[in-house]
């Protein structure tokens, strides 16, 4: 279910960045692809996350997205506390 989309460019992200709001101090990043996501964009995705979390630092992250996740890639995100909705 999608929530209250976002303005990225209040964090400093290029305006192509899908942020939605879905709860009370929780925000989602969207990405939808139908390529896998590997280290490298969770690389990108930490990035992006920590500039969320230096504007909301009481925020809580989840990643949506369609692709399919390489595990290394899942494991690093868990390991940073953002959880992965498919």
């Amino acid at each position: 279910m999608p929530g209250k989309k976002i303005d990225p460019t209040q964090f400093g992200l290029p305006a192509r960045t899908v942020i939605e709001e879905i709860g009370k101090d929780r925000l989602a990043l969207v990405i939808n692809r139908k390529s896998r996501l590997i280290m490298a964009d969770g690389r990108k995705i930490l990035a992006t996350a920590a500039k969320v979390r230096e504007a909301r630092p009481d925020c809580q992250l989840t990643l949506r997205t369609t692709a399919p996740i390489c595990g290394k890639t899942r494991k690093l995100l868990a390991e940073e506390g953002i959880k992965v909705e498919e």
